[in-house]
C-alpha cells in the first residue's frame, strides 16, 4: 500500500521525494510505503487551507451539511479498503474496523446536522435604541492529529467538527496508520470538499515534532485538536501556551469499572469484557482497573477469567473472525511483561491470560492488585486489566478516583438510584451506569478530566471549540458622549 501528502485534493509526494515505511505490529513486514513530509510540505498544507478558508467561511450551512452527508455515504462505501488497511498497519479486526466506519458515519451525519446550530443571542442593552447581540464564527485552520488506535473515528471527528463550523484544517495523521487516514481523506474529498479545505501531511516518526512546531506556530493556524498520550499531550498544550492557541487535548486513561454488591455478575462479565479487550484494550476509554465489592469478587473473578479465555486469539489479517488481535508493535508487548511481573513480584494473582510473545498476547487479568503495582494507575493500553478488591461504597469511590486520570467510567448495580449517586462521585468526563466504559454517541460531549485532557469532542459542545463568540451592537451613530 502507498500513502501520499494530500494538498489542494491533489496527492503529492514529499517535496524531497523522502518516503518511510510502516511494518505490520509482528513487524516482519513492510504492509504501507507514505510519503515523508517536510516542513516545507507542512507550511504549503497551512497556506494552503488560509486561502481556502477564504471561500468556505462563507459557505452557508446547507451546502456544508451536504457535503458532510456525502462524505459519511463516501465512507462506508470504503469498508473493505479500511478494514484491510486497519488490519495490516494496526492490527485491528474486523469487527474494531467496522465499529470504526460505523461510528464514523454517524458523527458526520451529526456534524451535518449541527451547520445550523451556529446560534447567537441578543442581549438587553442600557444604550436606548441600540440592538446588542453575539454571533458564533469560524476561527480560521484548524491542526488536526489523531492516533492510530481508532485512526476513523477519531480521525473524523478532528476533522469533520471544524469543518462544519466552517474552518479549514490540516490533518496530520499517524506515521503508524498512514494509509488508513488517507483512506479517511479521501472519503472527504470524494464528499465534494472545494480544494484546500482539508490538507494531509504524514512525516516520518523523526520529523514529528518539527511539522508540529511549524503548524502550530503558523500565523493562520487559530485552533489545535489532539487525541493522543498525556505525554505528548503536555507538550502541544505547552507549545499551544506559548503561542497563544487555543486547544482541545483528549489524553490517557485509566478506566475503573465499579462492581456494586448488589451488581448483576453475568451483566457486569459482559460489559467489563467488552470493555478490557476490544482491540486489545488500545482504546483510551478501556476498562483498566475492575473495582469490585469483596462480598462478590470472588464469583466475579471466576466467571470474568472464563470468559476472557474463550476469546479467539490470532493475525486479523488472515482470519477476519478473530477478536484478539497483536498490540502495536513488540515493544508493547516487552512493556506490558514489565508491569505484569511487576504486579506478580509484588502480590497479584493471575486470573487469566500471561506475559505476551512478541505482539501478541492473551487477555490477561491481573487480580487482588494494590497501590504499590505500577500497573494500578500507569495505563496499560494492552489486553491487560487488574482487579482491585474493596469493602463497600466508600472505599470503592475511593478506589475509582485514585489515579492521575479522568476520562471513563462505569459503574454497576441493580439499585439503579444508589449506583448513580456512586457515578456523580467519580471525577471522570464520562460515567455509565450498568454501561461499558467503551461507548460513544456523536450528539452527546466526550472529554476529560484531571491528566485526560480539557474540552469536549462531540455534541453541541464543539461549537464552543471550533468557533469565535463576538459581541456586535448597532448604536446610533450621533448618540452623545461624556467627552
Amino acid at each position: 500500500m502507498n500513502a501520499d501528502l494530500i494538498i489542494d485534493n491533489v496527492p503529492v509526494k514529499s517535496s524531497d521525494g523522502g518516503t518511510f515505511e510502516r511494518r505490520n505490529p509482528f513487524g516482519d513486514k513492510v504492509v504501507t510505503t507514505a510519503a515523508a513530509g517536510t516542513v516545507a510540505d507542512a507550511t504549503h498544507a497551512a497556506d494552503s487551507a488560509a486561502r481556502a478558508f477564504e471561500g468556505w467561511s462563507q459557505t452557508g450551512p446547507s451546502e456544508r451539511r451536504r457535503i458532510l452527508l456525502a462524505v459519511a455515504d463516501r465512507l462506508e462505501a470504503k469498508i473493505e479498503p479500511i478494514t484491510a488497511a486497519m488490519a495490516a498497519e494496526i492490527g485491528g479486526s474486523a469487527m474494531w474496523a467496522g465499529l470504526n466506519v460505523n461510528l464514523a458515519a454517524s458523527l458526520l451525519r451529526e456534524a451535518a446536522g449541527l451547520t445550523t446550530q451556529m446560534s447567537g443571542e441578543t442581549i438587553p442593552t442600557d444604550r436606548a435604541g441600540a440592538l446588542s447581540m453575539t454571533v458564533r464564527q469560524p476561527v480560521g485552520v484548524v491542526l488536526s492529529m489523531a492516533p492510530w488506535n481508532g485512526p476513523v473515528l477519531l480521525g473524523a471527528r478532528s476533522i469533520a467538527y471544524p469543518i462544519a463550523c466552517g474552518n479549514t484544517v490540516v490533518f496530520r495523521g499517524s506515521e503508524i496508520s498512514p494509509k488508513t487516514h488517507a483512506l479517511l481523506v479521501e472519503a472527504f474529498h470524494e464528499g465534494g470538499l472545494p480544494p484546500g479545505v482539508l490538507n494531509f501531511v504524514l512525516n516520518a516518526p523523526a520529523a514529528g515534532p518539527d511539522i508540529v512546531d511549524a503548524l502550530i506556530n503558523h500565523p493562520a493556524v487559530r485552533r489545535i485538536n489532539f487525541t493522543g498520550s498525556t505525554r505528548v499531550g503536555r507538550i502541544i498544550a505547552e507549545k499551544a501556551g506559548h503561542a497563544l492557541k487555543r486547544c482541545l487535548l483528549e489524553l490517557g486513561g485509566k478506566a475503573p469499572f465499579v462492581v456494586l454488591d448488589d451488581a448483576d455478575l453475568d451483566a457486569a462479565v459482559n460489559a467489563a469484557t467488552f470493555g478490557s479487550f476490544m482491540y486489545q484494550g488500545q482504546i483510551c476509554m478501556t476498562t483498566e482497573r475492575v473495582v469490585v465489592d469483596e462480598s462478590i469478587a470472588d464469583a466475579f473473578v471466576e466467571r470474568f477469567a472464563k470468559r476472557a479465555k474463550a476469546l479467539a486469539i490470532g493475525d486479523p489479517t488472515r482470519d477476519p473472525s478473530i477478536v484478539i488481535g497483536p498490540v502495536i508493535d513488540t515493544r508493547s508487548g516487552d512493556r506490558l511483561n514489565h508491569l505484569i511481573r511487576d504486579a506478580l513480584d509484588k502480590g497479584a494473582v493471575l486470573a487469566a491470560g500471561g506475559l505476551a510473545e512478541g505482539a501478541m498476547m492473551r487477555p490477561t487479568i491481573l487480580d487482588r492488585c494494590t497501590p504499590e503495582m505500577t500497573v494500578y494507575d500507569e495505563e496499560t493500553f494492552g489486553p491487560v486489566t487488574i482487579v482491585v478488591r474493596v469493602s463497600g461504597i466508600e472505599e470503592a469511590v475511593r478506589v475509582a478516583n485514585d489515579t492521575q486520570y479522568g476520562l471513563a467510567a462505569s459503574v454497576f448495580g441493580r439499585d439503579a438510584y444508589r449506583a448513580l449517586q456512586v457515578a456523580r462521585r467519580i471525577d471522570a468526563g464520562a460515567v455509565h451506569v450498568n454501561g461499558a466504559t467503551v461507548q460513544n454517541e456523536p450528539q452527546a460531549p466526550y472529554g476529560g478530566m484531571k491528566a485526560s485532557g480539557y474540552g469536549r469532542f462531540d455534541g453541541r459542545a464543539v461549537i464552543d471549540e471550533f468557533t469565535e463568540l463576538k459581541w456586535l451592537t448597532i448604536e446610533h451613530a450621533n448618540q452623545p458622549y461624556p467627552i
